[in-house]
């Protein structure tokens, strides 16, 4: 079986390279080949250097080439160029992940070959028809043969939508994969020196929290963003916060501090970190405050209490069984449930099923049972 693995931004690779991991080392004989395949460019600035060797992968065999901001541009760019690429390699499968325009591209380009589609990620919904994602998400699962969920809860949904049962698999959290194949490479992982110096007060760790902060609603709603700010950071107190953010966020909160006067004490924004470094940093935290699914998924599993900035979750496992708590966009809930966090009053928590870091492995093995 030929497998092409196809990732549309840097989050996908996290996600894939359990599967190309458990590729390499199967002594199958009739293992899959592969072929890794990225949507943007080769000089994408977003995957540092260090991304493929932390993640103990190789480099994406093909770089599409597609860098642009519009979305309606870049899935009509997408299709053309994979399509290109699907007549050139011959390809049994494609395997791609989580609900992007790039994603969405390359799915209906590989259905429209005629070419088995496998989707990692599958079911998860925030039932919001507006969100661009969203639509993706539906385009993508209705177009599957085969959908491999993280949970029980993102199985009901895609059997809802009349997805028959034999095409869907649970098989867990790809992502946990990856922290326990890591273990020990996360725990050694040095901090940047900015961190152990924001952390560390007479020559001891102190406790301290995460923030990070991507999405563009967010962003957007520059009053809203201000009020969630100033009541989290007056009820984190002396509580250092760490915040990894790229530079739309930064510049905001930034902004904040010099238009608005905007305490920033003890708020200490730092660059952008490897994926060990982050890592580890997020598994020794006291508390996490994001607007990331994956950061909240990693939580639950390492245990440590997280708020997410949303009203939804696509893995409402977080929420039912982990350690993370939804609050919106609503500054009194954030501000409530930070006080919680810095008490270390956090509600009691588990892992959810099947996030036993085993994921790529039922994956490969249910890939090699299919009939091409």
């Amino acid at each position: 079986m030929n497998i092409c693995i196809f990732c549309g931004a840097r989050p996908n690779f996290i996600k894939v390279a359990p599967i190309i991991r458990a590729i390499d080392r199967s002594e199958h004989a009739d293992k899959p080949t592969y072929r890794l395949v990225y949507a943007g460019p080769e000089n994408d600035s977003t995957l540092e250097e260090s991304l493929f060797n932390e993640l103990g992968i190789k480099c994406p065999d093909e770089f599409l080439g597609v860098d642009c901001e519009n979305l309606n541009e870049l899935t009509g760019r997408v299709m053309s160029q994979f399509e290109l690429y699907l007549q050139q390699y011959p390809t049994d499968a494609v395997i791609v992940v989580d609900d992007l325009a790039s994603t969405m591209a390359a799915s209906i380009v590989t259905k429209k070959q005629g070419i088995l589609l496998a989707h990692i990620a599958a079911g998860t919904r925030s039932f919001d028809i507006t969100m661009p994602k969203e639509i993706n998400r539906l385009v993508i699962d209705g177009l599957s043969d085969i959908l491999f969920t993280a949970g029980i809860s993102n199985n009901s949904i895609a059997n809802k939508e009349g997805a028959e049962l034999s095409k869907v698999y649970t098989v867990g959290n790809i992502l946990m994969d990856n922290l326990r194949y890591n273990h020990e490479r996360i725990i050694n992982a040095q901090l940047p020196a900015e961190v152990e110096t924001a952390i560390t007060v007479d020559g001891h760790r102190c406790p301290y929290l995460v923030f990070t902060l991507n999405r563009k609603a967010l962003l957007a709603d520059s009053e809203n963003l201000y009020r969630m700010l100033s009541e989290m950071l007056a009820v984190a107190g002396d509580t250092p916060v760490i915040a990894p953010l790229r530079e739309p966020a930064k510049r905001a909160i930034m902004d904040f501090a010099h238009q608005r006067g905007l305490d920033l004490h003890n708020f200490h924004i730092v660059s952008p970190m490897g994926y060990l470094e982050f890592s580890r940093l997020t598994a020794e935290a006291l508390g996490i405050i994001t607007d990331s699914g994956n950061v909240a998924e990693e939580a639950t599993f390492n245990q440590v209490a997280c708020i997410t900035l949303n009203s939804y979750t696509e893995h409402i496992e977080t929420v039912k069984v982990g350690t993370n708590v939804l609050v919106g966009e609503d500054a009194a809930q954030l501000a409530e449930a930070t006080d919680r966090m810095v008490r270390g009053e956090w509600k009691k928590a588990g892992i959810p099923d099947r996030w036993d870091g085993r994921t790529a492995e039922r994956i490969i093995q249910i890939m090699m049972q299919q009939k091409i």
